[in-house]
């Protein structure tokens, strides 16, 4: 597909600006910026993002589950609350008295996901996931210092972490000690006691963790921290196997980051908007950035403290997510939201089980909204890798999972259907991978060369990696 510059055309536009009807003033020459644009008409402009379009993939497009990253197809009527004009046209620096409505969004907002977290208070300034981390930290850090605990320097971090958290741990100071899973994939509670002590600070962890289970010894792991005076921090990536089922909160977390672009409505992916909203319990509630809003006789108000730790983003972060993500709340309701987690769970185990014959399972207990497949002995037998089985699923027209993730499961392909997902779609994609498998045993040279029917084929990733091209040589900027 052409570029908008190899589409150009000299004398080709589209304006329909008015007369000017004040003085033009031209820039001094030396200050004047030399622009090369794309010249094109309107409808040369329309057909090639559409064309662009058409070769993208997302939920409404096909199969996309990208495990751990929860990329379900969200009702489009949150979209439609959230481009309501008396949403869109607010300025936040307007007087709290013509904020009413969007401070009740967010206050309401916060009382919900507060019950479904087991949280006291919830900020909604983070702006995504990882920014949700940095501030969690933030919080256990001022927490500490507030009680002149300053030896508490160390986060630990188990192997199948998000990539993020020890990120997040060390752009907000702390030293990160890593811990291994133990044989059934979970944390090993004997070498988390040997690293927990003095200087812990906290510990950071994903329940249901990354290769999809429900840590068995969850309350053993967090009573472990706080006896060695360290806080829990809970990475929200993964609630929507557990959301209205069970809370971070009665798990022992002090506080804990959500992922409003994962199990709240806001399309995931893309660099669109995202939110990270972190709640936390009472302890820490004092040091939350940029105040809370509180309700009193009906009206609405901000409410600060001494002890914020300071703004972590302008003014009330991304507010339209946090309207899409109340109207998906209302919508499902008390009854909704723990359905959804249900389904979650069991749309994996069934595609999991249906599976299980073919495709070696990196781990056989009963897993939560995803589960995690080791292609090694398929790549040991017949040299197909991971990389080649989800190249191969692209000419099906549905995305891979994610690939060599977690870490510690060599050809780790990590499914997670999600709960939007019908048995009779389920079956379809069941049917695909099994044929994929099949041809890699009989043909695993074919394999390699797939995708054969996508716009692009296999791109030389070494190549690209080592010698990428981010500048078109042929014009523009």
């Amino acid at each position: 597909m052409k570029l908008l510059f190899e589409e150009s055309v000299r004398g080709h536009h589209c304006d329909v600006l008015p007369v000017c009807d004040v003085p033009l003033y031209a820039l001094p020459e030396k200050r004047a910026l030399p622009l090369r644009l794309p010249e094109l008409s309107e409808n040369e402009i329309s057909r090639h993002y559409t064309a662009l379009a058409q070769q993208t993939h997302g939920v409404n497009d096909g199969f996309y589950p990208l495990g751990s990253c929860t990329m379900k197809y969200n009702p489009k009527i949150n979209e439609e609350a959230a481009a309501q004009r008396g949403f869109t046209a607010l300025h936040p620096l307007q007087p709290e008295d013509s904020l009413q409505g969007a401070l009740q969004v967010l206050h309401l907002a916060g009382r919900y996901l507060c019950e479904i977290t087991g949280m006291a208070a919830m900020t909604f300034q983070p702006a995504a996931g990882a920014h949700g981390e940095f501030t969690g930290l933030l919080l256990i850090k001022a927490y500490h210092r507030a009680r002149q605990d300053g030896k508490r320097t160390k986060i630990i971090v188990p192997d199948a972490a998000h990539g993020t958290n020890p990120a997040s741990a060390a752009m907000a100071g702390f030293t990160v000690v890593n811990i291994p899973s133990g044989a059934d994939g979970c944390v090993d509670i004997a070498a988390l006691q040997a690293a927990v002590g003095e200087d812990t600070a906290g510990l950071m962890l994903t329940n249901p963790n990354t290769v999809g289970l429900f840590d068995k010894n969850i309350l053993t792991i967090t009573r472990i921290v706080h006896e060695a005076g360290g806080l829990c921090y809970y990475d929200g990536a993964n609630l929507n196997a557990v959301m209205g089922i069970v809370r971070p909160g009665d798990m022992g977390f002090d506080v804990v980051h959500l992922n409003l672009h994962k199990s709240f409505s806001t399309p995931h992916g893309g660099g669109g908007p995202g939110s990270g909203p972190v709640g936390c319990k009472a302890a820490l509630t004092p040091f939350l950035p940029g105040g809370q809003v509180v309700e009193t006789d009906g009206r609405y108000a901000w409410k600060g403290s001494v002890q914020s730790l300071g703004r972590v983003k302008m003014f009330y972060g991304n507010f339209l997510v946090v309207v899409k993500a109340l109207a998906y709340l209302l919508t499902l309701g008390r009854e909704g939201i723990p359905e959804a987690a249900a389904n979650a769970v069991l749309n994996a185990n069934y595609m999991k089980q249906q599976l299980a014959d073919v495709y070696p399972m990196a781990f056989s207990a009963t897993c939560m909204h995803e589960f995690v497949m080791s292609l090694a002995l398929l790549k040991k037998d017949t040299g197909v890798t991971a990389l080649d089985i989800a190249k191969a699923m692209l000419d099906y027209g549905m995305h891979p999972p994610t690939m060599y993730f977690p870490l510690i499961v060599h050809e780790a392909l990590m499914v997670e259907p999600t709960e939007t997902e019908s048995k009779a779609e389920l079956d379809r994609v069941i049917a695909v991978y099994r044929e994929i498998y099949a041809k890699a045993l009989v043909d695993p040279a074919a394999l390699r060369t797939m995708p054969l029917h996508t716009p692009v084929r296999r791109p030389d990733e070494v190549g690209a990696a080592r010698q990428p091209v981010l500048r078109y040589a042929g014009g523009g900027l």
